[in-house]
């Protein structure tokens, strides 16, 4: 694991956590119980801190970082798809951020909303609980159904078991 300090701030990991050997954490970084960060990911909390929740999953070649003093933080069960940007946002509990979008400075999405595959979040876009939104820039195209909420705990839970599974094998591993 490339895990750094900077500036007298050291990361705070969850021992649960599964943090892939290829991820890159520096700085003024928490990371909760179960969450798990995957193979090519950078977070600098090296401007403002990063507060990343339980059973938080951001998934391969994500990048995390912030503007002086707004911080980034990610509630508890967020998904984050692959290849993401997120920087000074807010992603409340169980959101879902579709892969290869962008979230910039003061966006926030509300509780159980998703984020389409590709989004643009403006500069302090809020976008509604429980709301699909999508575009570039991104527009609330209509609720999430119960399904989907449904789905999505169910893939929370699939990368949690798929984090605890990695770890041990990290752990176990001779290289």
């Amino acid at each position: 694991m490339n895990i750094y300090p900077y500036k007298n701030q050291q990361p705070k990991i969850d021992p649960t956590a599964f943090i892939a050997d290829t991820a890159v954490i520096t700085g003024d970084v928490t990371i909760g119980a179960g969450a798990n960060i995957w193979f090519g990911t950078v977070i600098r909390g090296d401007v403002a801190p990063v507060f990343i929740g339980e059973n938080v999953n951001i998934q391969d070649n994500s990048v995390l970082h912030q503007s002086t003093g707004v911080p980034l933080i990610i509630e508890n069960d967020v998904t984050i798809g692959h290849m993401c940007i997120l920087h000074s946002c807010t992603i409340r509990k169980n959101a879902l951020i579709g892969m290869g979008s962008t979230l910039l400075d003061g966006a926030e999405i509300g509780a159980g909303s998703f984020i389409g595959a590709g989004s643009l979040i403006s500069p302090n876009k809020v976008i509604p609980a429980d709301k699909m939104a999508y575009g570039r820039p991104a527009k609330v195209i209509r609720d999430v159904t119960e399904a989907e909420h449904i789905e999505m705990k169910q893939n929370i839970q699939s990368y949690v078991t798929k984090g605890q599974i990695y770890q041990q094998l990290q752990q176990s591993s001779p290289l």
